[in-house]
């Protein structure tokens, strides 16, 4: 049996924007400015993993840190594959790492309302802080975005049109860079939570789309 060739690559906003509106619930790109890695599997295009601020600009006042020194994992979108996700987050990781020098920590959400509780953060050790209430959204021409986001592009939190969507609460998981950052969070770490019969049962995420040849969607760290 032949095994799988797995590439990690810097992805384009194309290429990201592709995996995200087929290959994720949320159908859609963070806000923000990101570092996009990307996946191919036997040389097809099969997703990305990507990194931003995110919505909340408080997210790292809770550990002492400035938005330089970390982020958010904040979309990992992938097609049907054979790799394992926890070798391709580590991969990432790396690239995230050398393109942004001096980060320290790596902030990620498991969203409670779509059967999420975190299964591959669990998987890979990232310490878990707890459960979380979330905020309400908004869906602008067919995009979900934060309130926040949406003020930022349209001077308002209900812009005309848009459709309210409720707040569904969410897991919430740190990854430490540094010995340092692991120590000084390691207080906050909970016991991680279970999953219910119907994650047990199978809640995948959303999957299917042509997938689109890989020698278009590579690009040089700039």
């Amino acid at each position: 049996m032949s095994q799988t060739e797995l590439k990690i690559a810097w992805a384009t906003h194309e290429a990201a924007k592709y995996a995200c509106v087929n290959w994720h619930y949320s159908k859609s790109l963070p806000a923000g400015k990101m570092v996009k890695v990307g996946t191919w599997e036997d040389g097809m295009f099969i997703g990305v993993v990507l990194f931003s601020y995110g919505a909340n600009q408080n997210l790292l006042k809770p550990y002492g840190l400035n938005q330089h020194e970390g982020c958010e994992l904040t979309r990992i979108a992938l097609n049907k594959h054979v790799s394992p996700v926890s070798k391709i987050i580590a991969i990432a990781f790396r690239f995230l790492k050398s393109q942004s020098a001096g980060l320290r920590l790596i902030v990620s959400y498991a969203d409670s309302g779509r059967g999420h509780y975190g299964g591959i953060y669990q998987a890979t050790n990232w310490i878990y802080e707890g459960y979380f209430d979330g905020e309400s959204s908004v869906v602008v021409n067919g995009e979900k975005m934060h309130r926040r986001t949406a003020y930022s592009r349209f001077g308002t939190t209900r812009p005309a049109g848009s459709i309210n969507v409720p707040a569904s609460g969410k897991h919430k998981y740190l990854m430490p860079l540094d010995k340092a950052m692991k120590i000084q969070i390691a207080t906050l770490a909970k016991p991680y939570p279970k999953r219910t019969k119907e994650q047990a049962a199978g809640y995948p995420p959303a999957l299917g789309g042509a997938t689109p040849t890989c020698t278009l969607h590579i690009e040089d760290v700039k």
